[in-house]
Protein backbone atom coordinates (compact mmCIF):
# COMPACT_ATOMS: atom_id res chain seq x y z
CA UNK A 1 0.00 0.00 0.00
CA UNK A 2 2.79 2.22 0.57
CA UNK A 3 3.78 2.16 -3.14
CA UNK A 4 0.04 2.53 -4.01
CA UNK A 5 0.10 6.01 -2.39
CA UNK A 6 3.46 7.07 -3.18
CA UNK A 7 3.32 5.91 -7.16
CA UNK A 8 -0.07 7.46 -7.15
CA UNK A 9 1.59 11.00 -6.11
CA UNK A 10 -0.28 10.87 -2.72
CA UNK A 11 2.62 11.37 -0.54
CA UNK A 12 6.21 13.03 -1.54
CA UNK A 13 9.59 12.33 0.03
CA UNK A 14 8.79 10.82 3.77
CA UNK A 15 5.24 12.15 3.98
CA UNK A 16 2.26 9.92 5.43
CA UNK A 17 1.79 7.05 7.36
CA UNK A 18 -0.14 3.81 7.57
CA UNK A 19 -1.09 1.50 10.22
CA UNK A 20 -3.35 -1.72 10.76
CA UNK A 21 -4.75 -3.46 13.64
CA UNK A 22 -3.21 -6.66 14.41
CA UNK A 23 -5.38 -6.97 17.28
CA UNK A 24 -7.06 -6.28 20.38
CA UNK A 25 -3.91 -4.68 21.74
CA UNK A 26 -1.42 -4.13 18.87
CA UNK A 27 -0.89 -1.77 15.80
CA UNK A 28 1.58 -2.48 13.30
CA UNK A 29 2.58 1.24 11.13
CA UNK A 30 4.85 2.49 8.93
CA UNK A 31 8.25 3.96 10.39
CA UNK A 32 9.04 7.84 10.65
CA UNK A 33 11.31 9.41 7.98
CA UNK A 34 10.93 7.62 5.47
CA UNK A 35 9.70 6.79 2.30
CA UNK A 36 6.34 4.92 1.64
CA UNK A 37 7.56 3.70 -1.66
CA UNK A 38 10.71 1.93 -0.33
CA UNK A 39 9.72 0.07 2.53
CA UNK A 40 10.30 -3.45 3.05
CA UNK A 41 8.22 -5.62 5.64
CA UNK A 42 11.73 -5.14 7.80
CA UNK A 43 10.97 -1.78 8.04
CA UNK A 44 7.77 -1.49 10.15
CA UNK A 45 7.03 -1.44 14.00
CA UNK A 46 4.39 -2.63 16.33
CA UNK A 47 3.32 -0.38 19.23
CA UNK A 48 0.67 -1.62 21.59
CA UNK A 49 -2.68 0.91 21.99
CA UNK A 50 -0.57 3.99 23.84
CA UNK A 51 1.95 3.92 21.22
CA UNK A 52 4.77 2.60 22.50
CA UNK A 53 6.77 0.17 20.30
CA UNK A 54 7.15 -3.04 20.96
CA UNK A 55 8.47 -4.50 18.15
CA UNK A 56 10.64 -3.60 15.08
CA UNK A 57 14.18 -1.36 15.03
CA UNK A 58 12.55 2.05 13.52
CA UNK A 59 10.85 5.07 15.46
CA UNK A 60 6.11 5.00 14.56
CA UNK A 61 5.28 7.74 13.13
CA UNK A 62 5.15 10.93 14.84
CA UNK A 63 1.28 11.17 13.59
CA UNK A 64 0.47 7.68 15.82
CA UNK A 65 -2.21 9.39 18.16
CA UNK A 66 -4.07 10.29 15.30
CA UNK A 67 -4.19 6.81 14.43
CA UNK A 68 -4.51 5.15 17.88
CA UNK A 69 -7.34 8.02 18.71
CA UNK A 70 -9.28 6.41 15.42
CA UNK A 71 -9.24 3.03 16.74
CA UNK A 72 -10.19 3.81 20.06
CA UNK A 73 -13.74 5.61 18.39
CA UNK A 74 -13.86 3.05 15.39
CA UNK A 75 -14.10 -0.79 16.36
CA UNK A 76 -14.89 -1.42 13.11
CA UNK A 77 -11.83 0.04 11.43
CA UNK A 78 -8.97 -2.19 10.49
CA UNK A 79 -6.78 0.10 8.94
CA UNK A 80 -5.80 3.88 8.77
CA UNK A 81 -3.88 6.16 5.67
CA UNK A 82 -2.54 9.04 5.95
CA UNK A 83 -1.70 10.72 2.99
CA UNK A 84 -1.20 14.28 0.70
CA UNK A 85 -3.06 13.71 -2.24
CA UNK A 86 -2.79 16.95 -4.26
CA UNK A 87 -6.15 17.95 -5.40
CA UNK A 88 -7.91 16.67 -1.89
CA UNK A 89 -4.76 18.76 0.02
CA UNK A 90 -5.21 21.35 -2.26
CA UNK A 91 -8.95 21.66 -0.87
CA UNK A 92 -7.68 21.62 2.83
CA UNK A 93 -5.19 24.34 2.43
CA UNK A 94 -8.29 26.40 0.89
CA UNK A 95 -10.78 26.14 3.87
CA UNK A 96 -13.14 24.35 1.89
CA UNK A 97 -15.14 20.59 2.79
CA UNK A 98 -15.81 18.19 -0.02
CA UNK A 99 -19.44 17.94 0.74
CA UNK A 100 -20.98 18.79 -2.07
CA UNK A 101 -23.40 15.71 -3.77
CA UNK A 102 -21.92 16.15 -7.21
CA UNK A 103 -21.73 12.67 -8.00
CA UNK A 104 -23.87 9.70 -7.24
CA UNK A 105 -21.02 7.49 -6.86
CA UNK A 106 -19.31 9.68 -4.49
CA UNK A 107 -22.23 10.12 -2.54
CA UNK A 108 -22.48 6.53 -1.78
CA UNK A 109 -19.00 5.72 -1.55
CA UNK A 110 -17.69 8.62 0.80
CA UNK A 111 -21.50 10.71 1.94
CA UNK A 112 -19.21 13.80 2.86
CA UNK A 113 -15.55 14.57 3.76
CA UNK A 114 -15.88 17.27 5.88
CA UNK A 115 -12.80 19.53 6.61
CA UNK A 116 -11.42 19.54 10.27
CA UNK A 117 -9.00 22.44 11.75
CA UNK A 118 -5.84 22.75 11.54
CA UNK A 119 -3.57 20.82 14.30
CA UNK A 120 0.03 20.96 14.30
CA UNK A 121 1.40 17.47 13.32
CA UNK A 122 2.67 15.21 16.03
CA UNK A 123 1.28 17.08 18.85
CA UNK A 124 -2.36 16.39 21.06
CA UNK A 125 -3.99 18.90 18.24
CA UNK A 126 -4.60 17.18 15.40
CA UNK A 127 -5.47 14.15 17.40
CA UNK A 128 -8.24 16.75 18.58
CA UNK A 129 -8.91 18.16 15.54
CA UNK A 130 -10.56 15.49 13.82
CA UNK A 131 -12.29 13.68 16.96
CA UNK A 132 -15.39 15.23 16.05
CA UNK A 133 -15.60 13.74 12.76
CA UNK A 134 -13.93 9.99 13.32
CA UNK A 135 -17.21 8.50 14.16
CA UNK A 136 -19.28 9.61 11.33
CA UNK A 137 -17.31 9.80 8.58
CA UNK A 138 -14.67 7.49 6.68
CA UNK A 139 -12.49 10.42 5.40
CA UNK A 140 -11.09 13.62 6.66
CA UNK A 141 -9.70 16.59 5.34
CA UNK A 142 -7.21 18.12 7.17
CA UNK A 143 -6.76 22.00 7.08
CA UNK A 144 -3.51 23.29 5.69
CA UNK A 145 -2.42 19.48 6.00
CA UNK A 146 -4.00 16.58 4.34
CA UNK A 147 -6.55 13.78 4.48
CA UNK A 148 -7.07 10.91 6.46
CA UNK A 149 -9.28 7.72 5.76
CA UNK A 150 -10.00 4.37 7.10
CA UNK A 151 -11.60 1.12 7.13
CA UNK A 152 -12.12 -2.39 7.68
CA UNK A 153 -8.66 -3.60 5.90
CA UNK A 154 -5.98 -1.80 3.67
CA UNK A 155 -7.51 -2.08 0.77
CA UNK A 156 -10.57 -0.23 1.57
CA UNK A 157 -8.79 2.62 3.55
CA UNK A 158 -6.77 3.09 0.41
CA UNK A 159 -10.05 3.53 -2.06
CA UNK A 160 -11.45 5.65 0.37
CA UNK A 161 -8.13 7.72 0.16
CA UNK A 162 -8.00 7.30 -4.01
CA UNK A 163 -11.79 8.00 -3.86
CA UNK A 164 -11.82 11.31 -1.53
CA UNK A 165 -8.94 12.73 -4.50
CA UNK A 166 -11.05 11.68 -7.35
CA UNK A 167 -13.84 13.55 -5.67
CA UNK A 168 -11.58 16.55 -5.47
CA UNK A 169 -10.90 16.55 -9.23
CA UNK A 170 -14.80 16.17 -9.77
CA UNK A 171 -14.70 19.19 -7.43
CA UNK A 172 -12.54 21.55 -9.30
CA UNK A 173 -13.63 20.96 -13.04
CA UNK A 174 -17.24 22.24 -12.10
CA UNK A 175 -15.51 25.45 -9.78
CA UNK A 176 -13.18 26.18 -13.43
CA UNK A 177 -16.65 25.61 -15.57
CA UNK A 178 -18.53 28.12 -13.20
CA UNK A 179 -21.28 25.77 -12.24
CA UNK A 180 -22.54 23.06 -10.26
CA UNK A 181 -25.43 20.66 -11.04
CA UNK A 182 -26.18 19.62 -7.88
CA UNK A 183 -28.58 16.41 -6.93
CA UNK A 184 -31.57 16.92 -5.58
CA UNK A 185 -32.13 16.33 -1.81
CA UNK A 186 -34.42 13.61 -3.10
CA UNK A 187 -31.69 12.06 -5.03
CA UNK A 188 -29.25 12.53 -2.10
CA UNK A 189 -31.82 10.59 0.43
CA UNK A 190 -32.26 8.16 -2.28
CA UNK A 191 -28.47 7.87 -2.51
CA UNK A 192 -28.06 7.45 1.24
CA UNK A 193 -30.09 4.75 1.33
CA UNK A 194 -28.43 2.80 -0.77
CA UNK A 195 -24.86 3.76 0.83
CA UNK A 196 -26.97 2.01 3.80
CA UNK A 197 -27.16 -1.43 2.02
CA UNK A 198 -24.00 -1.28 -0.03
CA UNK A 199 -21.41 0.02 2.43
CA UNK A 200 -21.49 -2.37 4.59
CA UNK A 201 -17.89 -2.25 5.12
CA UNK A 202 -18.48 0.91 7.63
CA UNK A 203 -20.15 0.85 10.16
CA UNK A 204 -20.30 4.75 10.29
CA UNK A 205 -23.99 6.17 9.70
CA UNK A 206 -24.65 8.08 6.59
CA UNK A 207 -23.50 11.14 7.21
CA UNK A 208 -25.75 14.25 5.93
CA UNK A 209 -24.54 16.27 3.01
CA UNK A 210 -25.14 19.96 2.15
CA UNK A 211 -28.71 20.62 1.37
CA UNK A 212 -28.78 20.33 -2.40
CA UNK A 213 -31.24 21.97 -4.72
CA UNK A 214 -31.65 20.76 -8.38
CA UNK A 215 -30.12 23.01 -10.95
CA UNK A 216 -31.37 21.60 -13.80
CA UNK A 217 -33.60 18.94 -15.11
CA UNK A 218 -32.36 15.11 -16.39
CA UNK A 219 -32.57 15.89 -19.85
CA UNK A 220 -29.16 18.61 -19.39
CA UNK A 221 -27.02 16.16 -17.47
CA UNK A 222 -24.21 14.97 -19.34
CA UNK A 223 -21.50 12.41 -18.67
CA UNK A 224 -18.15 12.22 -19.65
CA UNK A 225 -15.44 9.72 -20.32
CA UNK A 226 -12.14 10.21 -18.12
CA UNK A 227 -10.79 11.54 -21.28
CA UNK A 228 -12.92 14.19 -21.94
CA UNK A 229 -13.27 15.10 -18.25
CA UNK A 230 -9.42 15.92 -18.41
CA UNK A 231 -9.76 17.42 -21.79
CA UNK A 232 -12.14 19.85 -20.36
CA UNK A 233 -9.93 20.95 -16.87
CA UNK A 234 -6.69 21.19 -19.65
CA UNK A 235 -8.74 23.80 -21.64
CA UNK A 236 -10.04 25.82 -18.50
CA UNK A 237 -6.87 26.35 -17.09
CA UNK A 238 -5.51 27.49 -20.40
CA UNK A 239 -8.26 30.24 -21.01
CA UNK A 240 -7.96 30.97 -17.29
CA UNK A 241 -3.93 31.81 -18.39
CA UNK A 242 -5.14 33.41 -20.93
CA UNK A 243 -7.21 35.69 -19.51
CA UNK A 244 -4.13 37.13 -17.19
Amino acid sequence: MGRWIHDRGFVAATDGNISVRLGSDRILTTPTCMSKGMMTPEDMVVTDLDGNCVGGSRKASSEMAMHLLIYRLRPDVNAVCHAHPPMATGFAAAGIALDKPLVCELVIGLGRVPLARYGTPGTPELSNAIAPYVPEHDAILMANHGVVTYGPDLLTAFLRMETTEHFAHVALVTELLGTQNLLSSTDVQKLVAARARYAASSNAPPAGLEPAHSNGNAADRVSLTRRELDALVEEAVQRDRARR
